[in-house]
């Protein structure tokens, strides 16, 4: 399992920085916000596929629905690596291909359902980071069978003579539904914002720093090393920290270095990002370097035929007159802090929302745990390349701020309630003895 998660981790961290170079060497007709729809469309393949998934792993054997996603995982790939050969629509080519790929990727909620029913209350945070750490696409060999809390093997065997997973009776209780939306919330949130910034990134910086496609693939892939590797780490610290805080402070710490990660991106100060001026005139903008241009904050789109590929902060978008720069600093700082918060909010995500479950089979709540995750994913791309494009960073990482606030208050407001279900099933015991 876990070298599933990590192999579909590693498909998807290639892809995901070359979309938007890819897109517009294949069709020069797409624009930012259709890269919002081509990183979304990832996202709805997978919140259509994962209830299915979850809910066919309940009744059939799981390797079944692991095959078949990676077949077409497989298969949508190849289509993603040829969509520039068609000579027309190659933008809508991409946008199937990478749905396709999203479907297939659904297998997470398979996978998040095993490691929840073979593991036991003490084991699942530290299972639960190990398989955020290695996030992957593959198919598994190991034990078919589930366990509870406390780690005691359920021995009831289905038709197809696998262990079904079947409960004593008195490990039957009634879920808390109320704890259940809220993770789901809370992990959209988490999921939304993380979407926000992997999509931002190659425009955000090719905008600001006047980097080629070249340039920003390649340093954002480096940043995407370094922050990857970050979160290697934080997975590994985490299983040590949430046994002496708990999975809700770490949940909550995490949710607050989000916060800091997205408000040190509002643009301040007073110099604004070099911009990439358009030809208008019938191509009258005479055949010139860069280096021989005489402004000096400012860099020109040439002409067709000229070599040079424009860069800076293009013209269309109004904001570019009038809205400081985000510096490089802020920029990696940024990173930084995300790629800290991120990964731990995700672990705690999983982990409470498990222990919430309980022993029960949980492929179909995870199934819309990670179509919750999916359609923040949906929203996410769309959202910034709707409202960076037309208002600016300003107005992007203000909201994502205000999003992130009110992901707090919700979990202030269900704290109590985010505990395990043996915990609140015997709570329940105490009380009606």
């Amino acid at each position: 399992m876990y070298l599933t998660m990590f192999l579909s981790s590693v498909g998807f961290s290639i892809v995901i920085m070359s979309v938007w170079p890819y897109l517009q060497k294949i069709d020069p007709t797409a624009d930012g916000s259709f890269l919002g729809w081509i990183i979304a469309s990832y996202s709805i393949g997978q919140m259509v596929s994962s209830p299915l998934f979850g809910l066919w792993s309940n009744y059939r054997p799981r390797r079944e629905p692991l095959l078949v996603s990676t077949a077409i995982s497989v298969a949508a790939n190849c289509l993603y690596a040829y969509v520039h050969v068609p000579h027309s629509h190659n933008k809508y080519y991409m946008l199937s291909a990478r749905a396709l790929v999203g479907f297939g990727a659904g297998n997470v909620a398979v996978v998040r359902s095993y490691i929840s029913g073979a593991t036991s209350l003490k084991e699942r945070t530290s299972a639960m980071a190990n398989t955020s750490a290695c996030q992957a696409v593959g198919f598994i060999l190991g034990p078919e069978h589930r366990v509870d809390d406390m780690g005691r093997q359920c021995k009831s065997v289905n038709s197809e003579g696998e262990e079904s997973g079947a409960l004593d009776q008195d490990t039957e209780g009634d879920i808390d539904h109320v704890a259940v939306v809220a993770i789901n919330f809370l992990f959209f949130v988490i999921l939304f914002v993380f979407a926000v910034f992997e999509t931002i990134a190659t425009p955000l910086t090719m905008d600001m720093y006047c980097w080629t496609r070249k340039e920003a693939v390649f340093y954002n892939g480096i940043i995407l090393i370094v922050v990857g590797i970050e979160s290697v780490i934080v997975f590994m610290v985490v299983k040590i920290l949430a046994k002496k805080t708990g999975e809700r402070a770490m949940l909550h710490g995490g949710l607050l270095i989000v916060l800091v990660g997205f408000f040190i991106l509002l643009p301040w100060g007073k110099k604004l990002p070099n911009i990439q001026w358009q030809e208008i005139k019938n191509n009258s903008i005479p055949r010139t370097t860069y280096t021989e241009m005489v402004m000096p904050f400012w860099s020109w789109q040439l002409p067709a035929n000229h070599t040079a590929e424009p860069v800076g902060c293009p013209i269309s978008q109004s904001w570019c007159l009038n809205t400081p720069m985000i510096y490089l600093a802020q920029y990696i700082s940024s990173d930084i802090l995300i790629g800290l918060g991120y990964p731990v909010c995700h672990v705690m995500s999983y982990t409470l929302y498990s222990k919430i479950l309980g022993p029960k089979p949980q492929g179909t709540y995870m199934g819309w745990l990670t179509s919750s995750g999916s359609g923040a994913r949906i929203l996410g791309p769309v959202f910034v390349s709707q409202v960076y494009t037309h208002l600016g960073p300003r107005w992007a990482f203000s909201l994502i701020c205000g999003i992130v606030v009110a992901s707090l208050l919700l979990l202030e407001i269900v704290y109590k309630r985010l505990i395990a279900f043996s915990v609140r099933y015997g709570r329940m015991q105490e009380e009606n003895c």
